[in-house]
């Protein structure tokens, strides 16, 4: 067996479960059982049985129907956020990196720090007080969260990359530190990036469930499952299925996203294989 194989369940399985979502939540912009926004309180608190799949909760609304909206409310919120910190924190760590020492620098490491003394349930607190709750700030929130992740990741994988003999060797043919960047640096860190793009979207969908739980993310009537968890915590006892279901929701695909990252960055880090254990 040729070294590294048994790791490639990580990444199929990863790929297979994040698919799946995507699937599901692309499938809801077509298609659902019943319609979310409908409430047949005479359904209500329903188990899985063959008209409702996964059951009804405590207004009669489809959880299966409502699980496939969220995923779509989920990987919206994390596709924007991600990409809002990816398309600010990258460009900062870049210009840091070919700054390095500079007051640029200097600036744009202590921006992360005080960044990242906010966590994003703090930073969306503040958010909603002056603008209310509503998906558009959770997206808001944990996109300056992630803002400072790509910075300090990109300025500390380009730092390693400035000394390089082929850097240097573009430094005599002319180009200018921003050209450097764009055109040497960033497509050598690229694999970096996207393993902590992975990492940091299965983040992104948990944190958003988390805002949604305290009532700081998607508002009705638009389905989330960090507000289902929320509005099924006190009907545990009484509909058990109505809490677990959400719940599963989240950890299968959270732990789906992370499989792959871990398979990626087996494939674009192959030093990684020999620390496994």
């Amino acid at each position: 067996m040729k070294k590294g194989t048994r790791l490639q369940p990580n990444l199929l399985i990863g790929a297979a479960i994040s698919l799946l979502v995507l699937a599901m939540a692309l499938l809801s912009l077509v298609w659902t059982p019943f319609d979310v926004t409908v409430l047949v309180v005479g359904d209500r608190l329903q188990p899985p049985n063959g008209t409702h799949w996964l059951g009804t909760d405590h207004f009669g609304r489809d959880i299966f129907s409502m699980i496939l909206v969220g995923a779509r409310t989920s990987i919206a919120v994390a596709v924007v956020a991600v990409g809002l910190g990816i398309g600010l924190g990258v460009p900062l760590g870049l210009a840091a990196a070919a700054n390095a020492g500079s007051l640029l620098d200097d600036l744009v490491m202590r921006g992360n720090d005080i960044v990242f003394a906010f966590p994003a349930l703090i930073i969306a607190i503040l958010i909603t007080a002056i603008f209310g709750p509503g998906a558009i700030n959770a997206i808001v929130a944990i996109g300056i969260f992630n803002i400072p992740v790509f910075a300090r990741l990109t300025r500390g994988s380009a730092l390693a990359l400035w000394p390089r003999d082929f850097i240097k060797a573009a430094r005599l043919a002319g180009k200018g530190r921003v050209l450097i960047s764009i055109e040497h640096i960033l497509p050598n860190v690229a694999n970096t990036l996207i393993v902590q793009a992975t990492i940091q979207f299965s983040l992104a969908i948990l944190a958003e469930a988390g805002l949604a739980y305290v009532g700081l993310g998607a508002q009705p009537p638009m389905p989330s499952w960090g507000r289902m968890l929320a509005e099924a915590q006190t009907m545990i006892a009484l509909a058990p299925h109505v809490a677990i279901i959400p719940g599963l929701a989240i950890v299968v695909t959270v732990l789906g996203l992370n499989l792959l990252g871990d398979g990626l960055r087996d494939i674009f880090d192959p030093r990684m294989r020999g620390r496994r254990p």
